[in-house]
């Protein structure tokens, strides 16, 4: 009996979102409908609030804790002139040029919805054949007029997002070189500073390839989550004005991949620390044998052990990077299957019309590719924090890094 009082209960809230929304639907739709309505309004929205409730949890239980251990060690936070808080460094270092980022990524955000909007009006207010005059300036145009105007600011619109998006570009390279010498600088000076001869072998390594990463998270650490994600809110605000319920079924996969893809970039980052050690490794053997005097028959064993090692965590590392990349594109390719069977037969109902239909798929195309960056960020985000800890670890335990315990 319960379960018979469940079921009508849960098809009333998905009645009820879709008429909030502007669509009422009976019995008379087709079969289909009620389960994908179900999907997009009621399921979907639960999950994305669960998945984000649980990734601000863990962001704050990962880096809060961290953040009080290391003021119980540190009170100034400070090593060698290094925060031990990875964005707090970077926003000390660079956080004029930051804030000029932040100001370039918003500006782009309007002329990206004009670009979104333009194809939409020429299909249905000149392409149509109910096409009216326009008048602009006093004058009356024609429909080829007309078009001739909209694919001139459309072709305006592509120019401005193309040299502020090469700016940018121009301003994020300057912004990671600045921030990457100062701090190869700080480490080189706490180096110079040091007596113990048997770390300069890790020098090397800690100035190359663990800090060159950090260089480049501190140009995108601003301007990469302000315009990628700016543009899928613009993506998505830009949907929801077409249609609220299609612009709701972009957000459909989504919950499943912010609880899927950090899970897999929690491995990745377990392998990436490994790796690190075992470079360290690697350069201590081979720094070793340059003494001719000695026997190395005992360090090419282990020289070569180390080269089977890293590229057994190379192949891990590589399978679980490309399994995330499959499922987030599996998941993304979702969405448009939405998009047809919904659309269509919204456009069928006289619900939205055939340039909006065409105007929302287009978009979604561009919403994928932001969301795309913002996951690339985050992976980006824990690999260069674990890079920098270590980093951070080399100067404040000099014996600890000469044990190489992972």
């Amino acid at each position: 009996m319960g379960k018979e009082q469940h079921i009508p209960e849960f098809h009333l809230i998905a009645h009820d979102a879709a008429a909030w929304l502007g669509f009422r639907y009976d019995e008379t739709a087709p079969d289909w409908m009620h389960p994908a309505l179900h999907l997009i309004l009621v399921i979907a929205p639960a999950l994305l609030a669960i998945s984000t409730i649980v990734m601000v949890a863990r962001v704050l239980l990962f880096q809060v804790k961290p953040a009080i251990v290391a003021s119980a060690h540190h009170p100034d936070n400070l090593v060698a002139g290094l925060n031990h808080n990875l964005i707090r460094h970077i926003l000390q270092t660079t956080r004029v040029q930051q804030l000029y980022l932040l100001v370039l990524s918003l500006s782009l955000m309007p002329v990206l919805y004009l670009s979104l909007e333009l194809p939409k009006q020429i299909v249905n207010n000149v392409l149509d054949s109910s096409h009216s005059r326009l008048t602009l300036l006093g004058y009356d145009l024609t429909a080829t007029q007309h078009l001739a105007v909209l694919s001139g600011v459309f072709f305006l619109t592509i120019a401005l997002n193309g040299v502020g998006k090469y700016h940018l570009n121009v301003m994020k390279g300057r912004v990671a070189e600045r921030c990457l010498r100062r701090m190869r600088l700080l480490i080189y000076q706490n180096w110079r500073k040091q007596t113990d001869g048997r770390r300069r072998s890790e020098i090397v390594q800690v100035l190359g390839s663990e800090v060159e990463p950090i260089g480049g998270f501190a140009a995108d650490l601003v301007s990469l989550p302000i315009t990628q994600g700016g543009t899928m809110i613009t993506i998505l605000l830009f949907m929801f004005v077409q249609d609220p319920i299609l612009g709701a079924a972009a957000l459909t996969v989504l919950p499943l991949q912010l609880l899927l893809l950090p899970y897999l970039q929690r491995i990745v980052n377990r392998l990436s620390r490994k790796r690190i050690y075992e470079m360290r490794k690697l350069s201590l053997h081979l720094t070793s044998q340059i003494d001719p005097e000695q026997d190395h028959a005992r360090t090419i064993l282990q020289t070569t052990a180390s080269l089977r090692q890293l590229e057994a965590i190379r192949r891990k590392i590589h399978r679980v990077k490309f399994f995330a990349k499959a499922l987030s594109n599996f998941l993304t390719s979702l969405t448009p299957f939405l998009f047809y069977s919904l659309g269509g037969y919204f456009v069928i109902q006289e619900r939205i019309s055939l340039g909006a239909l065409i105007a929302v798929l287009s978009a979604h195309k561009e919403f994928s590719a932001p969301l795309k960056e913002l996951f690339r960020f985050y992976q980006q985000f824990e690999d260069t924090r674990i890079r920098y800890n270590e980093v951070f670890r080399f100067l404040d335990h000099p014996l600890q890094s000469q044990r190489l315990n992972i």
